[in-house]
C-alpha cells in the first residue's frame, strides 16, 4: 500500500478477486497488481489502492459502494465504459456493474460544474440530460447546459 493512503478501499468479492483484478490492470492503462495471494489481489488504479478479497458467498457487492473513474473526455468514458461492461449491466446515469458485481461510475470531470451551475435553469438543464443516459456522453450534457 501507498504509504500517503491511509484508508484503502477492501473490496469482498465471492471467488474472482484474482480474474477481477487482472481485468482492472488491462483497462486502467498505469494500473498494476502490488501483491497476490490465494485469498486477496492488492492492486493500484491511478494511485488508488484497493484489495480485492476472495471471502465466499457470505457478502454480496452491491451499487451501495461504487467507483467513481473521472474522465476528462469521451474517449477516455468509452475506453472504460465498453470493457467494464462487458459480461456486466448498465444501468444509468453513468453507472454499470461489471460482471465480478463492482458497480462503477464513469463520469466526465466537468459533471459536478454542470450539475452546480450557479445558473439553475442550465443545471436543471444538465440534471434532466443525465438523466436520460445510461452511457454520459459529454456534447450532450453540455449542449443540454448551454440550451435556451
Amino acid at each position: 500500500m501507498q504509504a500517503s493512503q491511509k484508508v484503502t478501499p477492501f473490496l469482498w468479492f465471492e471467488k474472482d478477486a484474482g480474474k477481477a483484478a487482472k481485468l482492472y490492470v488491462s483497462i486502467f492503462k498505469s494500473a498494476k497488481m502490488i501483491s497476490e495471494s490465494p485469498q486477496s489481489v492488492t492492486l493500484d488504479i491511478q494511485g488508488q489502492t484497493l484489495i480485492l478479497f476472495n471471502g465466499g458467498p457470505m457478502y454480496q457487492l452491491s451499487p451501495a459502494v461504487s467507483l467513481l473513474v473521472s474522465c476528462k473526455t469521451q474517449e477516455e468514458i468509452d475506453s472504460y465504459w465498453g470493457p467494464l461492461l462487458e459480461g456486466g449491466k448498465p444501468s444509468r446515469c453513468g453507472w454499470l456493474t461489471d460482471k465480478f458485481g463492482l458497480s462503477w461510475q464513469i463520469v466526465p470531470e466537468e459533471l459536478p460544474s454542470l450539475l452546480g451551475n450557479p445558473d439553475r435553469d442550465k443545471a436543471q438543464r444538465a440534471m434532466k440530460a443525465m438523466m436520460s443516459m445510461v452511457k454520459l456522453d459529454i456534447q450532450q450534457l453540455r449542449d443540454a447546459a448551454a440550451a435556451t
